[in-house]
């Protein structure tokens, strides 16, 4: 069997389904705006027998619970996650569970896709690598690639999945933390690329976190521009020219992927290992942890 690790195409996926190996496919479309949204998409249409996966209750820790810089108002150690911010990721413990909930397991190929040029699905496409699972791949145009192409949907709530026994493995992406890119911010062989729109960048505006500006001497490369006017990412050879216009010499294994949470910092990672760039790292906790800390600097240009 084709085992999948970044992208699949539609083509690919129909073959996956038509073959009858071992698969699982997720819907994890949101809206920030409006969190509720994700779930009513899914059930007016989704990929036949695709499962929800919500940013905020399955990829995401218990919102308030204790993170980095966090009130801790949730004792239970089970439940502490392993990241700070606005979307805290949940401990590797706990994410193994909701993968055990709904069925999946070690032997299945896992497809996630959005509505959102990828935004939300790469967040699992990162947590199932950081579980040890490679055998994970972002559907390339989402949803509206799968129907541009006549393929099926369905609506309704997802199908009962018998609990499973999913193991974790050695993690296969690696996660820093605010102390890690604090103790290399004038290390030259460390850099931040900041996926946020450029005015937040800039520290121009602020909608989201009580402090503007960026993380001093991060790249801004919103994480829109990995798409195309197609809605799927861009060819290898193109992401790898722009980033490396982008990083001008700078050591790929030094690169420290972040946004607003920890989210929409994961195109940007996905489109540096199609590029041939090989898995970078990830701030999970981002500028919204970063921020929180008043004694961390900060740099508005």
């Amino acid at each position: 069997m084709t085992t999948y690790t970044t992208l699949i195409q539609v083509s690919e996926l129909q073959s996956l389904i038509d073959s009858g190996a071992p698969f699982m496919v997720f819907d994890c479309s949101f809206d920030l705006a409006n969190p509720a949204q994700g779930d009513s998409q899914y059930l007016e249409s989704h990929i036949p027998g695709a499962v929800r996966a919500d940013l905020d209750r399955n990829l995401s820790a218990k919102h308030g619970s204790p993170g980095a810089d966090g009130k801790i108002i949730v004792a239970d150690d089970a439940d502490k996650p392993a990241s700070g911010g606005r979307h805290p990721l949940p401990n590797r413990e706990r994410f193994a569970m909701w993968l055990c909930e709904i069925g999946f397991t070690n032997d299945m190929q896992a497809v996630v896709y959005d509505r959102n040029n990828a935004n939300y699905c790469g967040r699992l496409w990162w947590m199932l690598k950081w579980a040890g699972h490679d055998a994970v791949a972002v559907l390339d145009g989402g949803l509206p690639a799968w129907q541009t192409e006549g393929k099926p949907v369905e609506s309704g709530e997802a199908i009962a999945h018998f609990q499973s026994n999913f193991e974790l493995k050695p993690a296969l992406a690696r996660l820093v933390n605010a102390d890690d890119v604090f103790a290399n911010i004038d290390n030259p062989d460390q850099t931040v690329i900041d996926a946020r729109a450029p005015a937040r960048f800039r520290g121009e505006v602020e909608p989201l976190d009580p402090v503007a500006g960026h993380i001093p001497g991060a790249l801004n490369r919103p994480f829109t521009t990995n798409i195309g006017t197609d809605g799927k990412f861009k060819p290898a050879a193109q992401l790898r020219q722009e980033f490396d216009a982008l990083l001008l010499g700078h050591d790929t294994a030094g690169v420290v992927h972040q946004c607003g949470s920890g989210v929409s910092a994961l195109p940007n990672l996905i489109a540096m290992e199609i590029a041939g760039l090989g898995r970078t790292a990830l701030y999970a906790g981002s500028w919204s942890d970063w921020c929180s800390n008043p004694n961390r600097p900060v740099e508005k240009n």
